[in-house]
């Protein structure tokens, strides 16, 4: 028997529902599919278009209200009722440096240097505040033009500070209303920088300073770069060079290097020991640097070995050693013999000397330090090796180091040696320098 709404169904379509109203019922499902697929489908689309920009500006709230929860916490924990929202400092912390306290360090009796040296423990301050870009901040130019323009408001150098410098500065840079526009290398020289790089690679036996990166330099540190020219010209030959100046009231070796691009950091030689691991560099650079080398016993040479690398280069360039008659060539010799005495206690050869520059060679042998004087610089024990604002060592690292791998070693291209991977590793990687 069939069922009830089959009969209705049979008597008010007939015994057999006709072929077109079969067919009438095939195309209003197509059609329905159709309409509701198409709008599934655009709404689907604006789905995708849409949420990336809707997840990246969650996201960047979602920050930000982290960042203030934090602080509430934090303010919280000091026992504070509720957030304080931090003012602007003022005049007098224009040029606040955390750690740089150079009045507070001449009071607890730091001297000899000292006082300009990193002391967080006695420089906290009380005072929370924000301290705010200068006042005709402009948003520095992109790299490769902001290497060699800058806005001079930007860094701490007046107008009459520019004028009243000396002429090599002159030379170097040219004040253009608002701006600071150093020499191009595809026009004039970088007052005379091409030619002194030129000079250094031609005095380690190289036919021009193109030929650094095949000789193993890759990594410079530049002490006191100035306002980094030397640098700067470095990387346009794909050298990684970093600043280190000393703390300056208004920071404007570092910063100047800062606003140009480069690398740097404040720093200096006095006590303690360069924030760097043993043999980071391939080349240390002293150019007029202010540094008597020969001062505590040596160790601010000990500490410019720990930073090289087995047959890396110290250039020191200094006009005071530059002969000019018989009685400053006297002066030179009895300035540079002490240092030429040192420097044969730590292995190191002074390879070339031509007018005011002498550039000498860390030893790629650690049987040499076998050969010396009883007397010579000791090597460190192992585990001395603590490189972070310690106190400088009167010894030599780094010569049982797995590091210890001399830069003429590396390959000419930009892939590790098979001495160098077996230290960082067996990965197929490039090195980025």
């Amino acid at each position: 028997m069939r069922s009830p709404s089959l009969n209705k169904l049979s008597i008010i379509f007939g015994p057999r529902p006709p072929i077109s109203w079969l067919l009438l019922c095939f195309v209003s499902v197509l059609v329905l599919i159709a309409v509701f697929g198409s709008s599934s489908s655009n709404s689907f689309d604006s789905v995708t278009f849409t949420l990336v920009p809707e997840i990246y500006t969650n996201y960047r709230r979602l920050k930000e209200q982290a960042a203030v929860d934090y602080f509430e916490l934090r303010t919280l924990s000091f026992g504070a009722s509720r957030q304080r929202e931090l003012g602007f400092c003022g005049k007098e912390r224009e040029n606040y440096v955390p750690c740089y306290n150079v009045t507070a360090n001449l009071l607890l009796g730091f001297k000899d240097g000292e006082e300009f040296d990193r002391h967080c423990e006695v420089s906290r301050q009380g005072k929370w505040c924000l301290i705010g870009p200068p006042k005709d901040f402009k948003i520095p130019l992109r790299w490769p033009a902001g290497r060699d323009v800058i806005w001079s408001g930007n860094v701490k150098i007046t107008k009459d500070q520019f004028l009243s410098s000396g002429s090599k500065t002159k030379r170097m840079m040219l004040l253009e209303e608002n701006q600071l526009a150093f020499h191009s290398e595809y026009g004039l020289v970088f007052d005379g920088v091409k030619d002194y790089s030129r000079q250094i690679a031609e005095m380690m036996g190289l036919g021009s300073d193109s030929e650094f990166f095949q000789a193993g330099v890759r990594t410079v540190l530049d002490i006191g770069c100035g306002f980094g020219s030397f640098g700067a010209h470095l990387v346009s030959l794909k050298l990684m060079a970093l600043c280190i100046a000393a703390y300056e009231a208004t920071r404007s070796q570092v910063q100047l290097a800062l606003e140009r691009g480069l690398p740097a950091m404040i720093g200096n030689f006095i006590s303690r020991q360069l924030p760097y691991p043993s043999l980071s560099f391939d080349m240390v650079h002293c150019a007029q640097c202010g540094i008597v080398w020969d001062k505590k016993e040596g160790m601010f040479l000990i500490e410019v070995d720990r930073l090289l690398k087995p047959g890396g280069y110290f250039v020191l360039t200094s006009p005071a050693s530059k002969p000019s008659g018989s009685a400053t060539g006297t002066k030179k010799i009895n300035m540079l013999t002490p240092l030429e005495q040192f420097t044969q206690k730590i292995c190191w050869s002074l390879i070339a000397q031509q007018d005011e520059t002498f550039i000498w060679q860390k030893t790629a042998d650690t049987h040499c330090y076998s050969f010396r004087k009883q007397n010579d610089v000791p090597l460190c024990r192992e585990g001395d090796d603590a490189p972070y604002y310690h106190a400088l060592m009167p010894c030599i690292t780094g010569t049982s180091s797995k590091r210890w791998i001399p830069i003429q070693n590396r390959s000419s291209s930009s892939y590790l040696s098979s001495a160098e991977l077996e230290v960082h590793g067996k990965s197929q990687f490039r090195r980025f320098l």
